[in-house]
């Protein structure tokens, strides 16, 4: 089985338990570190260069609306996130029980070309640079602290801005399962 793996604390937390199961599964990290903690833990990784599709990937979410949209890419990572969710067959995300809300809110992030950057960002108000602003791919990574409202809409405009690489807003036709941890129960949505 192929599987993305994503980044962040919920997926350091998977890695592990995986390991030690010894699966027949060879892994694609969306981050350098999600790729150190696999192969640590005796994982197969691969680079995701020639592989054109996924059978599963997991990872986090920053938020979870009642319609399975997901803002990601708190870690810096959505970009890479989105790619690999993008081509599993089945994206499952898991979450702590903080995450779900009844509405996203900001802020969202956003990986912007440096090539630009400032007319990128002026078209973008609301939006930040980070303090630590490189992504592995060298990207700048921002957030936009503006009004999320309908996040397909949002999701168009900020698609429709030169110079934006990618946005932590995921739509729920992405989406497979969400796994909400409630102490030792889990909730399960199924989205798509």
């Amino acid at each position: 089985m192929w599987v993305g793996l994503g980044t962040g604390t919920t997926v350091a937390e998977l890695v592990p338990p995986l390991g030690v199961r010894r699966l027949d599964i060879t892994c694609v990290a969306t981050s350098p570190a999600t790729e150190q903690l696999a192969l640590a833990h005796g994982l197969d990784v691969r680079p995701f260069t020639d592989i054109d599709r996924l059978d599963l990937a997991i990872d986090g979410a920053d938020q979870v609306d009642p319609a399975g949209w997901l803002i990601k890419g708190g870690g810096g990572a959505q970009t890479r996130e989105r790619i690999v969710a993008a081509a599993a067959d089945r994206f499952v995300v898991i979450v702590s029980s903080d995450k779900p809300v009844d509405r996203l809110h900001a802020p969202v992030p956003l990986e912007l070309l440096v090539f630009g950057l400032a007319a990128t960002l002026h078209a973008l108000p609301g939006a930040t640079l980070r303090d630590a602003p490189v992504t592995p791919d060298g990207g700048v990574v921002a957030d936009y602290h503006g009004e999320v409202g309908d996040p397909a809409t949002l999701s168009a405009l900020l698609e429709a801005v030169p110079g934006l690489v990618s946005h932590g807003l995921f739509p729920s036709a992405m989406v497979s399962t969400v796994l909400i941890g409630r102490g030792d129960e889990v909730e399960t949505r199924q989205i798509g």
